[in-house]
């Protein structure tokens, strides 16, 4: 089938009646009209709906090698620069239309698999049958348009050095506790399946080197309707559906889940590898993940940035206070982040090249600089908002008020030199969502650990970087003999 529309999204997680918990009550009827989870989910079909859009289409989709039928651009495994500059520009599409708040868009985890499908053989290299897995689940994904979750975290019982969950006596962290004719089974519990209970599928893999027990050592993917699978969702931040008060949250809140497997069992052929600690250890940094899912969150990230940028000039200009040295220095501190990562996103592009597997890579150096840094960078710019809003974000009125008999103080006391005074709280309310909200701090949070720990990413940078060139430049200057 070929790349799927909003409707057909929606119809599809309705129909899943997933196991999902929120607020201490499970979710009964259609998921789309839920109040925590209809707003994502709209969200999302809009992404989807670019995909048959006449106007979009070609630049969202590219044809199935398999099938011939127009399929999501983001499954595209690259092999020409060509390809790397149309996956973004497709990132790029997705990333504007939600204002890059949405860390898992689809996009996400369609090029997470597409990467270790384009990296099958060192599946392959351990048990041929992981590898046909891995390879008939990417074109099954990609003809039919799947949508994911996925979970990398274990629960945080005790984050000691020395503590290996899977060692313990009672069952926290999911782990394999049987195996038989028909598949693997699963019982404990991941943290972090963010859109959890509304994708088509979750997608389970190891939370990385380190691990003690063949037990933990699995890679998957199972239907969010599985028996056995429970997603236990925080509070919802979409508080209310007036996309005036709350424009970012109301719409792009991707509630975060627990998921906890309750022996559930997982069918051969959708295991990618298990009981398999070596693999586990080899499988982020060794196929073609990083530079692929780099690739696609800083071009997300790019786009966050370019808005930040925007909102802030916006409120500037509201307020007339664009002659102050002190906003012309944050001002520039934005632009100057922002124009940094553009060109490490451009440089991985310039200097991208083919991996042993035959797939067209970005340079993941410029890429790891830049997860890196943006984790540091993105609460200081959230705060550069707060300081040029000031105390304009902290008595807001809400549509209601715009509504009432109180709208004429409204618009005599809240107007600004430039915009009317809803014009004014309008984009106020959308600054205070971004950066002092609920929502605005889950992207704080977000952002600073998505990738993973900043100082192992900081660490991964410094073992990865070949200095060698450097340090022979230093040795040559020591041992040049000066002639006069």
């Amino acid at each position: 089938m070929p790349a799927i529309s909003g409707r057909e999204y929606i119809d599809r997680i309705n129909s899943l009646q997933s196991n999902v918990w929120i607020d201490g009550e499970k979710v009964i009827g259609k998921m789309s009209e839920h109040r925590a989870f209809k707003g994502i989910i709209k969200s999302q079909a809009q992404l989807y709906d670019l995909q048959v859009h006449p106007n979009y289409k070609s630049k969202m989709t590219y044809t199935s090698p398999l099938s011939g039928n127009s399929v999501g651009a983001s499954y595209l495994i690259p092999k020409s620069k060509e390809d790397l500059l149309f996956r973004r520009s497709m990132i790029e599409e997705w990333a504007k239309h939600s204002a890059g708040v949405m860390g898992r868009s689809p996009d996400y985890m369609n090029t997470a698999f597409m990467s270790f499908a384009a990296s099958k053989e060192l599946f392959g290299a351990r048990n041929p049958k992981w590898e046909q897995n891995v390879w008939n689940f990417y074109e099954m994904a990609r003809e039919q348009d799947l949508s994911f979750t996925h979970t990398f975290v274990n629960p945080q019982v005790n984050r000691s050095a020395f503590y290996f969950p899977e060692l313990q006596d009672e069952i926290i962290a999911a782990q394999v506790v049987d195996q038989h004719e028909e598949g693997i089974v699963i019982k404990g519990a991941r943290l972090l399946a963010t859109q959890g209970g509304i994708t088509d599928e979750i997608m389970v893999f190891p939370s990385g080197a380190g691990l003690q027990s063949n037990s933990m050592a699995y890679a998957f993917s199972i239907p969010s309707n599985t028996k056995g699978l429970k997603f236990i969702c925080r509070e919802p931040y979409s508080y209310r559906n007036s996309s005036f008060d709350h424009p970012l949250s109301s719409r792009f809140d991707e509630v975060d889940a627990l998921v906890v497997f309750d022996h559930v069992l997982v069918p051969w052929n959708r295991i990618f590898f298990h009981d398999d600690i070596p693999l586990a250890g080899q499988l982020f940094t060794d196929s073609s993940f990083f530079s692929l899912v780099l690739h696609q969150v800083t071009t997300r990230r790019l786009v966050k940035l370019q808005f930040l940028l925007g909102i802030a000039e916006l409120l500037v200009q509201s307020i007339q206070i664009q002659d102050y040295e002190h906003v012309k220095s944050k001002m520039s501190e934005i632009i100057i982040h922002l124009e940094t990562l553009k060109a490490l996103l451009l440089s991985s592009e310039q200097n991208a090249k083919e991996d042993k597997f035959g797939t067209f890579l970005p340079d993941i150096t410029p890429l790891y600089v830049g997860a890196t840094t943006f984790s540091a960078i993105y609460p200081k710019i959230t705060e550069i908002l707060q300081q040029l809003g000031a105390s304009g974000l902290a008595s807001l009125p809400t549509e209601g008020d715009f509504t009432s008999e109180i709208c004429p103080d409204l618009e005599r006391y809240l107007q600004s030199s430039t915009v009317s005074a809803k014009e004014r709280v309008k984009l106020f309310r959308l600054a205070w969502d971004y950066c002092m909200s609920a929502f605005g701090s889950r992207q704080t949070l977000y952002e600073r650990f998505f990738f993973g720990d900043p100082i192992k990413l900081q660490s991964n940078l410094y073992k990865s970087y070949d200095i060698t060139s450097h340090k022979k430049q230093v040795h040559n200057f020591i041992e040049r003999k000066e002639i006069l």
